[in-house]
């Protein structure tokens, strides 16, 4: 008898080893999904052959991202976004019919209850920063609008802050609202220009990131969650194509058909009715929902 018979570890049969000690596991589904990762984390392993004290400093990293969270912060969702990670699982679990848009990563600092405001309402409230405006319409995929149709938007702000990071420096729900589409399923409505903004870079990821040479950086971005009945929930971004940082997202969260054009526009009179100052900027950007049979 030998030693795979036996059931004895060596490196060879490592992996048929391990996963045969859960053939008694009562979730066929856990049973499948730990077969998979012990498959290719022994792969892994056998391929790079980590030293002793490589695969010690490989479970501390580990054991610091776990420290670092709290009831503020999630490291780990911080390291699987870096990875990639966040925006396959969401790529796989939001595949898309031809036409409806994209969805994105959902981000860190989404609060619910934000106020439902009128169409139009400037969801600044501390009127600092460059004057947007964005509008554009909710559809279905054959071009349709939809009525009744909720966007729930929030963005940071001129300096690259939500206001959850400066309390007591921005007002609550600053840069938020919720906005309900009529019969013609347009929405609009007034901000400010915002800003590229590193991801917390102060723990064990952000150190991760600088030793292989990468930046922390999201480009500039305005966050939506669009739910109308009868059709899938839609978390997406729109970006600015201009951003310096928009081919080098460092959570992976750009897609091309969520770029939007932000225009600059000198117009005294369209400034004066959105009781803007002076210049603004200007973005329009359509929505597609998908029905959940499509």
């Amino acid at each position: 008898m030998d030693a795979h018979e036996k059931g004895f570890f060596t490196e060879e049969i490592s992996v048929e080893v391990v996963t045969g000690r859960n053939k008694n596991a009562k979730d066929e589904r856990l049973k499948q999904i730990m077969e998979v990762i012990t498959r290719k984390l022994h792969e892994a392993v056998k391929e790079i052959e980590p030293t002793q004290d490589e695969w010690m400093q490989a479970i501390l990293f580990l054991t610091r991202t776990g420290q670092m969270c709290n009831e503020w912060r999630q490291e780990f969702i911080l390291l699987s976004d870096v990875l990639g990670v966040s925006m396959l699982v969401d790529a796989i679990n939001n595949r898309k019919p031809s036409g409806a848009s994209e969805s994105t990563v959902l981000g860190p600092f989404h609060v619910e209850g934000a106020p439902e405001l009128a169409m139009g309402a400037n969801i600044c409230l501390d009127a600092k920063g460059e004057d947007m405006v964005i509008g554009g319409r909710i559809l279905d995929t054959a071009g349709q609008p939809i009525k009744d149709a909720v966007i729930d938007v929030w963005q940071a702000n001129d300096e690259g802050f939500y206001d959850v990071q400066q309390q007591g420096i921005q007002p609550d729900f600053n840069l938020r609202g919720v906005f309900r589409t009529g019969a013609d399923g347009r929405y609009w409505f007034r901000a400010v220009k915002p800003k590229y903004y590193p991801i917390p870079d102060d723990g064990p990821v952000g150190k991760l990131l600088g030793a292989l040479g990468r930046h922390p950086y999201r480009p500039a971005h305005l966050h939506y969650i669009i739910k109308a009945h009868g059709f899938e929930t839609l978390t997406t971004h729109i970006f600015d194509p201009d951003d310096p940082y928009i081919q080098s997202d460092a959570v992976f969260g750009v897609k091309e058909s969520l770029l939007a054009k932000f225009q600059h526009v000198e117009d005294s009179v369209r400034a004066n009715e959105l009781s803007f100052s002076g210049k603004f900027w200007q973005i329009e950007h359509d929505f597609v929902l998908a029905r959940p049979e499509e």
